[in-house]
């Protein structure tokens, strides 16, 4: 069992930058893919990026080119830099675990002002 912190949520204004911290409890170096979702009121939850246990990432259509995410094996953390936000990235951001089981963090909340 895997449990997942996530840190480095906020308010800020159109156009500024986040990074978002996913602490894992144990290593992350073998399970088999590390991923950011959110969701936003009255939506469903979705896919932000997430990044294979071999550094091969994937990002949503709405945030390639302003959202990095990262892993650091060593530290057991993922990381998703976020630039250049618009209120549309307004959301409980998660962290998520994919593995055998999918293990889930309790979520920061992101907020994006116009």
């Amino acid at each position: 069992q895997v449990q997942l912190v996530e840190s480095g949520g906020g308010l800020v204004q159109a156009g500024g930058s986040l990074r978002l911290s996913c602490a894992a409890s144990k290593s992350i170096f073998s399970i088999n893919a590390m991923g950011w979702y959110r969701q936003a009121p009255g939506k469903q939850r979705e896919l932000v990026a997430d990044i294979s246990r071999f550094g091969r990432t994937n990002y949503a259509d709405s945030v390639k080119g302003r959202f990095t995410i990262s892993r650091d094996n060593a530290k057991n953390t993922v990381y998703l830099q976020m630039n250049s936000l618009k209120p549309e990235d307004t959301a409980v951001y998660y962290c998520n675990a994919r593995d055998i089981y999918d293990y889930w963090g309790q979520g920061t909340q992101v907020t994006v002002s116009s």
